[in-house]
């Protein structure tokens, strides 16, 4: 049995390639351009772009399982390919940003919502991931840590349960291989809240220094964040932060939920991406 996996760029997709193959499964690769994937001796590789139905057909064939990352373009057309093609199961890494009161009008919702409903209105079996934040968008503080400049933050008190990337590779493979999450709507966290002011004093302990956090206004906030990111998605960050400033994270299910391993910690991604953040 064939699994695709598209997104295979992605450091999610990457890691699921990397345990399915290593367990022995049969996996597909897909890329708009596979001439830039990397993947492990024997993984097939495809171009599908989901913007390109035409590349739906020969990605597809003999497949009976697609790790799906989420575009709702193209997406009616893949789900329609996918069950000519006699594909069986879907999971898809969504986000817990769709089960926001307004996710159809919010812009960081809207995109993941189409795409799990052109799935649920399907003849296919759907499991749908629904990661809150990624550990992994600290990131997003690595050029300031980096140049030993203030991280500065509208909300520094704003809490989340920042999720692994490892973990989500790893309940991806469980849903993939296994049948005890097949056909399940799973919202998925690290195992603690964790404020923004928080998480940056563990990359201190992991750069072995000090980094300072400065508070600005909302506006200033804007400015910087409008620099890339469009201006309905800057606002509605903040407005998911404002929100959430001062107030401990939900912690949903879990490695340890699901799979009955501990979940990777903040801390343990922190220390296993210091280079990113140590500068010169």
């Amino acid at each position: 049995m064939t699994t695709l996996v598209t997104g295979a760029r992605g450091k999610v997709g990457q890691a699921v390639i990397g345990r399915l193959h290593a367990a022995g499964h049969t996996v597909r690769a897909a890329s708009a351009d596979p001439s830039a994937l990397t993947v492990p001796d024997g993984v097939e590789v495809a171009e599908l772009a989901l913007d390109r139905p035409a590349t739906f057909g020969a990605a597809l064939r003999g497949v009976r399982q697609v790790f799906l990352y989420p575009n709702p373009a193209g997406i009616h057309e893949l789900v329609a390919a996918a069950e000519a093609a006699g594909v069986e199961h879907v999971v898809l890494l969504s986000s817990s940003s769709v089960l926001g009161p307004d996710a159809e009008r919010d812009p960081l919702a809207s995109h993941s919502l189409l795409v799990e409903r052109a799935l649920a209105a399907s003849s296919l079996t759907c499991t749908f991931l629904r990661p809150d934040a990624f550990a992994s968008n600290a990131f997003g503080w690595a050029r300031a840590v980096a140049g030993s400049l203030p991280v500065e933050l509208a909300y520094p008190e704003a809490q989340i349960a920042p999720i692994h990337p490892e973990d989500i590779a790893d309940i991806a493979f469980e849903a993939l291989t296994g049948d005890s999450l097949t056909g399940r709507s799973l919202t998925l966290t690290g195992a603690e809240s964790l404020a923004f002011r928080e998480q940056i004093a563990l990359l201190a302990d992991a750069v072995g220094r000090e980094i300072e956090v400065r508070r600005i206004t909302r506006p200033e906030a804007e400015r910087q964040l409008g620099t890339f990111m469009p201006a309905p998605m800057v606002s509605s960050l903040l407005n998911l932060w404002e929100a959430a400033d001062g107030r401990p994270a939900e912690v949903a299910d879990t490695t340890e939920t699901l799979l009955g391993r501990p979940a990777r910690s903040f801390r343990q991604w922190a220390h296993e991406n210091a280079a990113a953040f140590a500068g010169r």
